[in-house]
């Protein structure tokens, strides 16, 4: 009995002390996105691993610049509604409509408070500390419906350009794909549930 109360007080030391040392150099865990062997850990290492690349680095750092708060996707709407003027009103709306995702998007940071991944080197600095959505991914989604549901250059021209803005948030290491893809997903749905008004129906 001396024996097994010895084996279990020892393990239970090495455990307490094993996590203590984890707390203190940080090195098995991440609290910022889970167990750092999951999913969202190795596909955002793999894809900032592409950064390495400078050209790579180069176009993401472009695109994560040109989509802080939205401002290339309410650039569009503003020229649409500029050049389109017999649709002025549908340009305006759908981009009211962008801007309002993204700030639906800032708003769901707030509550969720997800820190931004900390295993990686960011090649961008961010405007906030929070991470999930991406407010990126939520803009660029918002403006590829809204915009879409206006057709011509819309609906050819945004999506690729939107795709590529939500993969280089992850290239520069700011978001994990998980950010990414609610985001996505929050700026589409909100999109949908405006595009009668977009039209102009209610």
């Amino acid at each position: 009995m001396d024996e097994l109360d010895d084996d279990v007080d020892g393990s239970l030391r090495d455990d307490v002390d094993g996590s203590l040392r984890d707390d203190v150099d940080g090195s098995p865990r991440d609290d910022a996105g889970g167990e750092p062997g999951g999913i969202d850990h190795r596909l955002l290492s793999a894809l900032h691993e592409c950064g390495a690349d400078s050209r790579v680095a180069a176009v993401a750092r472009a695109l994560s610049w040109s989509g802080e708060h939205g401002a290339l996707w309410l650039a569009v709407g503003i020229a649409g509604a500029a050049v389109d003027r017999e649709r002025r009103g549908a340009w305006l709306r759908a981009t009211a409509l962008t801007a309002t995702a993204h700030a639906v998007s800032m708003g769901v940071k707030r509550i969720v408070r997800r820190p931004r991944p900390a295993h990686v080197v960011p090649l961008v600095r961010t405007a906030g500390r929070h991470s999930f959505p991406s407010s990126h991914a939520t803009s660029a989604a918002a403006a590829t419906v809204a915009y879409g549901a206006l057709g011509a250059l819309g609906g050819r021209a945004i999506p690729p350009v939107a795709a590529a803005m939500c993969v280089s948030r992850m290239v520069v290491g700011v978001h994990y794909p998980s950010d990414v893809a609610a985001g996505a997903a929050l700026g589409a749905v909100t999109a949908r549930l405006g595009a009668r008004w977009i039209g102009g129906r209610s």
